[in-house]
C-alpha cells in the first residue's frame, strides 16, 4: 500500500483523466470502477485489479478496509489518496471512497451469433444501455453487440446503471451490426412500435437476437429490413411507446418465460 498526496503525481493525472473522458478511456483501454458493489463484483467474477484506489477515510469503513484486504492477498497495487483528492475522481454523491482501475475486456468478436445475444443500434442515453445489460446478465443472454455511436459500455455511468453485468457478459463495441446480421443464422428480431407482430406471438424458446434501437429514431431502416421478425410490445393507455430499456427487459423475460425457466 502506497499513499499519494500531490496533485502533479502522473498516476493521480491519469486517474483524473480516465475519471473525466470517455475517449482517454477507449484510447487507454481502462476504465473506473466506482463504489463497495461493482468492486466486490469485480473481485467475485474477474478476480485481482489491476490497481485498488481508497480514500484515507474510507480506509475505516469495514466493507471498504474488507475489499483493500483481498487485493492485498491478491497482490494487487493500492494506493491511498487524500479525501480531497480523491473527491475529483469519483462521480457518486456521497460514496465511499472506493475505485478500482482495470484493464478493459476487449473480447475478440465471433464470426457469427450462435446464441441469444443483444444489438444495440445507437442507444445513446447511459442509464438505458446500463439497464439493457443489467436486465440481458439476469436473463441468462451472454452476447451484447454495439454499433459505433452507442454509450460507450465502460463508462462510469453505465456501469452503475449495469450493477455488475459486465462482468458475466462478453460486450462488443463499434461493431457492424449488418455484417453480422448477415454471418448468423439466428431470427433477428426487431423491436418497432410500428409493428403489426406481437412480442408474444414469435417463438422464443431457441436462440435469438434482439435489436433494439436509438431512444428517439429507433432501429435504423437498413438494419430493420434485415430483421427476421418486426416486433411491438402491445400496451394500453395513452403513452405512445414504451423506453427502450423497459421494453428490453419485458422482451428478455418473455424470452426466459417461453423457455421454461
Amino acid at each position: 500500500m502506497k499513499t499519494v498526496t500531490s496533485r502533479d503525481n502522473p498516476f493521480y493525472k491519469e486517474l483524473k483523466a480516465l475519471a473525466a473522458s470517455s475517449q482517454a478511456r477507449r484510447k487507454a483501454g481502462r476504465t473506473l470502477l466506482d463504489g463497495v458493489h461493482l468492486c466486490q463484483s469485480w473481485l467475485d467474477l474477474r478476480g485481482a485489479p489491476a490497481h485498488c484506489i481508497v480514500s484515507e477515510e474510507a480506509l475505516h469503513n469495514p466493507e471498504v478496509a474488507d475489499i483493500v484486504e483481498r487485493c492485498e492477498a491478491l497482490r494487487a497495487h493500492v494506493t491511498v489518496l487524500p479525501d480531497a483528492l480523491f473527491g475529483a475522481l469519483s462521480q457518486v454523491e456521497h460514496g465511499v471512497n472506493l475505485l478500482f482501475l482495470v484493464e478493459t475486456p476487449a473480447p475478440g468478436q465471433p464470426a457469427a451469433m450462435t446464441v441469444s445475444a443483444v444489438l444495440l443500434d445507437g442507444v445513446q442515453d447511459p442509464g438505458n444501455v446500463g439497464s439493457i445489460l443489467r436486465s440481458a446478465g439476469a436473463a441468462g443472454i451472454t452476447q451484447v453487440f454495439c454499433s459505433p455511436g452507442t454509450a460507450f459500455c465502460w463508462s462510469p455511468k453505465v456501469l452503475r446503471a449495469a450493477m455488475g453485468a459486465h462482468f458475466v457478459l462478453e460486450i462488443f463495441e463499434n461493431v457492424d451490426l449488418g455484417a453480422l446480421i448477415e454471418q448468423s443464422n439466428i431470427p433477428v428480431l426487431a423491436m418497432s412500435g410500428y409493428a403489426q407482430q406481437k412480442l408474444y406471438e414469435v417463438d422464443l424458446r431457441g436462440p435469438v437476437a434482439w435489436l433494439l434501437g436509438h431512444e428517439g429514431q429507433g432501429v435504423g431502416p437498413e438494419l430493420m429490413a434485415m430483421a427476421t421478425h418486426q416486433v411491438v410490445i402491445p400496451h394500453g393507455g395513452q403513452v405512445e411507446s414504451l423506453n427502450v430499456a423497459a421494453a428490453a427487459a419485458i422482451c428478455f423475460f418473455e424470452q426466459l418465460r417461453q423457455q421454461g425457466s
